[in-house]
C-alpha cells in the first residue's frame, strides 16, 4: 500500500525564537558541511539533560537536509518532509502547486501530470507533482528572461 501525506509528521512553524537559533545552527552546521563533502556520515554527540552524552553516527546527506530545514526555519518557512513516493490527493497537490483543485484536475485530465485512481479517488506522486512544478517553473522564467530582452530591446527601461 502506498503511503499518503496523512501517514507523515505535520507541517512545523518556527517561533521568532526558533528562527533565531536555526539561523546560528544554520550557519554553523554550513560551515562544518562544507568542509566534509567526501563523507559518508558524521558523528553527533548528544547530550541529553542529566544523562551522559551519546555519539549517533548519522549519514552525511541527513545533515545536508538538516542544513536546508534550517535555513528554512531560519526565514521563518514552515517545514514539512514528504517522501518523493507519498501519493498526495488533488486537493493536497492543488494546494502544494498553490492552484485551485479545478487547475489541478484539469492538468490531471490533460495527462500533464500523471496518476492513479484508488476507487473514484485520484492520487498523485510527489516525486510526479515535484517534476511538473520544476517544468512549470523553468518555462516561467524562460518566458520572464524573453520578456526582459524584449523590454530592453524596446528601451523601455528595464
Amino acid at each position: 500500500m502506498a503511503a499518503t501525506l496523512a501517514d507523515f509528521p505535520e507541517t512545523v512553524t518556527p517561533s521568532e525564537a526558533d528562527a533565531k537559533l536555526a539561523q546560528e545552527s544554520s550557519r554553523r552546521l554550513a560551515k562544518i558541511l562544507s568542509g566534509k563533502r567526501k563523507r559518508k556520515s558524521l558523528d553527533l554527540r548528544i547530550e541529553p539533560d542529566g544523562d551522559r552524552e551519546q555519539s549517533i553516527s548519522i549519514p552525511f546527506a541527513a545533515f545536508r537536509l538538516l542544513s536546508d530545514i534550517l535555513t528554512e526555519m531560519a526565514k521563518g518557512n514552515a517545514i514539512t518532509l514528504i517522501p518523493v513516493h507519498a501519493e498526495l490527493t488533488t486537493q493536497q497537490a492543488a494546494d502544494l502547486l498553490n492552484v485551485s483543485r479545478p487547475f489541478l484536475v484539469e492538468q490531471l485530465e490533460k495527462g500533464t501530470i500523471p496518476y492513479r485512481k484508488v476507487g473514484t479517488h485520484r492520487r498523485i506522486l510527489f516525486q510526479d507533482l515535484m517534476s511538473y512544478k520544476r517544468e512549470m517553473d523553468a518555462n516561467r522564467l524562460k518566458t520572464l528572461e524573453e520578456l526582459a530582452e524584449q523590454a530592453q530591446d524596446l528601451k523601455m527601461g528595464y
